[in-house]
């Protein structure tokens, strides 16, 4: 039995009373059909009546009331046949009523920027990027972290020390990345920056943060950032820069653990008017983030950082939502784990306070949250727009054209163990917040996707495939479009490389080829999923909305013939187009092709 619920319009339908929902199935002589709400916790049943056809497939309807008593309206579907019940939710099919946690759910309004899930995202590390003003001599300098550092400075795409990892620069800056923006708009086709902290640090990652006020003077300074934003502004594209609030650096003023600064700080005095500001173990000794001494930890619970960060009129995270910078959004470095005594204490409320503060600057912007792990509780719909997807996509994708998990521990992931992964994490958040997930191959905290799957090319583009097709929005972490390597941080953060010769020209273009679909196909931006078929070692999925679709089909093994049930789509297609191939007319409901080994394939639907 087939029953589908796609929660896009025209299937679900919003209005001032209660959402229109529909329910497609390939049978039409059930016994009753239930649209199962729950307003105001208390069940209710309430029956739907055939409507007509989707495609080949029967259409139930009812209008599911708002409940105005939670943050998301929840509801799953209840079908009599045949002398017993099936049940469907958000993540599949049951023989019982599902739990709460596998219900679909629906917002009175599009809770995320709708802006969000048109764009293709680039993650800069803005030291490593390129060079658009010749950097200061920095020999002799010292910078402060866990303890003094002699700077190290390097020519662009010297190897540097591990052990040196933080002390080490390039001398990146923001003007580089203004000067890039041919290449980054005009040649590979990105709309959207995500660029790692830009305020003034010791380190050259820049989370240990020293002042919240200013850009650091190496990256160019306020105005640098001011010149970047105002040229992508005037080019259509969109600038998140991070938030790193859970913690200072131990040069911040706050602290001032070095004695830089006229002050008294927290680490040099239970006197000092910061003390308050940061959290401290029983023994007196400062808390630090993770253990990393160069990050202490700052205290939620004390209302001066309260107003520092979100409260007053210049707090952090509402000033550089204004002009001349007027940012985009805010990725949040560990929000999961800020909070009160420096620990999560009471972490939801402040992220919802988070919110309010930056959606009262701007309603559009985007909150995007760093998890490694599953980030569900935040993401329905009072807290995050999205959160960088590790759990729902990065490792799932690792794990099964890999080999590896989160920690690089090997792992063996059949197709089925691969798609019951990405199923149970996209059920468990609403649709339109899938739609802004941030989904990534690798970051500047994790090793190259290339590196991980062994420089092999053809895994490499299945998974960038995969990036530009599955439902989210991708960011393309710097140079993974011309194949830079690099293992675990800091071997991921190496210098792009601009010497075009030793670039692997076959996956830039692969990519610019995905971006350019991406771009060209609604489906691919705002879409339904559906999981087509599937075998040992290849996946079947569609993107639909209701006049235009796509098939793709990952081949991660040998070459396969296979047969994909186009009839299970809930639209009236006749024919479909391989890409760069020929047409293809189903027969039986069906398309059979060829697959190559450890290839995608792209079927577009031709109506």
């Amino acid at each position: 039995m087939l029953l589908l619920h796609p929660p896009i319009e025209p299937w679900l339908q919003r209005a001032p009373e209660g959402c229109r929902i529909a329910l497609l199935a390939d049978r039409d002589d059930f016994t009753k059909v239930y649209l199962r709400a729950q307003p105001d916790n208390e069940e209710l049943q309430i029956e739907m009546r055939a409507v007509g056809r989707s495609g080949s497939l029967a259409r139930y309807e009812a209008v599911l009331p708002w409940d105005r008593s939670n943050v998301a309206t929840t509801y799953a579907f209840k079908v009599v046949h045949d002398g017993t019940q099936t049940w469907l939710a958000a993540d599949g099919m049951h023989a019982h009523p599902p739990r709460e946690a596998e219900l679909f759910r629906v917002h009175t309004d599009r809770v995320p920027p709708d802006w969000v899930r048109e764009q293709v995202f680039y993650e800069i590390f803005p030291d490593r990027f390129f060079r658009g003003n010749e950097p200061r001599d920095r020999r002799g300098e010292t910078v402060y972290g866990a303890a003094p550092f002699p700077v190290v400075q390097l020519d662009w795409n010297a190897i540097s020390d591990p052990r040196q990892a933080s002390h080490t620069f390039y001398g990146g800056d923001l003007d580089g990345i203004t000067q890039k923006l041919d290449y980054l708009q005009g040649e590979l086709g990105v709309t959207a920056l995500y660029l790692t902290p830009v305020f003034t640090s010791g380190s050259n990652h820049k989370y240990d943060t020293q002042d919240f006020d200013h850009v650091d003077p190496h990256f160019g300074g306020n105005a640098a950032l001011a010149r970047l934003c105002h040229a992508m502004h005037a080019r259509g594209l969109k600038i998140v820069l991070d938030a790193v609030v859970n913690h200072t650096g131990t040069n911040h003023p706050w602290f001032n653990q070095w004695n830089q600064h006229p002050i008294l700080g927290a680490f040099q005095s239970p006197d000092s008017p910061w003390r308050g500001w940061y959290a401290f173990e029983d023994d007196g000794t400062p808390r630090y983030w993770k253990g990393h001494k160069s990050l202490p930890v700052l205290d939620f619970s004390h209302p001066g950082v309260r107003s520092i960060v979100y409260q007053s009129h210049n707090a952090i995270l509402r000033r550089w939502l204004r002009p001349p910078y007027a940012i985009d959004g805010w990725r949040f470095d560990v929000i999961h784990m800020l909070g009160e005594g420096g620990r999560p204490r009471n972490n939801a409320h402040y992220v919802r306070e988070f919110r309010r503060a930056v959606k009262e600057e701007n309603p559009n912007a985007y909150l995007l949250g760093e998890h490694f792990s599953e980030a569900t509780r935040w993401l329905q719909g009072d807290q995050e727009d999205g959160a960088m997807n590790y759990y729902g996509f990065t490792r799932p994708v690792q794990a099964w054209l890999a080999g590896v998990d989160v920690v690089l521990d090997p792992t063996r992931l059949d197709t089925a163990q691969f798609e019951a992964w990405l199923a149970r994490a996209r059920s468990a958040i609403p649709f339109d917040i899938q739609l802004t997930q941030f989904n990534l191959l690798d970051s500047h905290d994790t090793p190259r996707f290339l590196t991980l799957a062994g420089n092999d090319l053809a895994r490499t583009k299945l998974a960038a495939t995969l990036l530009l097709a599955y439902p989210g929005v991708p960011c393309i972490y710097y140079g993974d479009e011309i194949g830079t390597e690099g293992g675990a941080d800091p071997d991921c953060r190496r210098c792009f490389d601009w010497d075009r010769s030793r670039w692997k020209i076959d996956l830039f273009e692969h990519y610019r080829a995905l971006i350019t679909l991406r771009k060209q196909r609604r489906e691919w931006r705002d879409g339904a999923y559906q999981t087509l078929a599937l075998g040992e070692d290849w996946l079947a999925f569609a993107r639909y909305t209701e006049s235009e679709a796509t098939i793709v089909i990952l081949n991660r093994g040998a070459a396969v013939e296979v047969a994909i049930p186009v009839w299970r789509l809930p639209l009236p297609l006749a024919r479909w187009r391989q890409v760069a191939g020929s047409t293809i007319e189903p027969a039986g409901g069906e398309v059979t092709l060829s697959v190559p080994a450890a290839e995608a394939v792209i079927l577009l639907a031709e109506t």
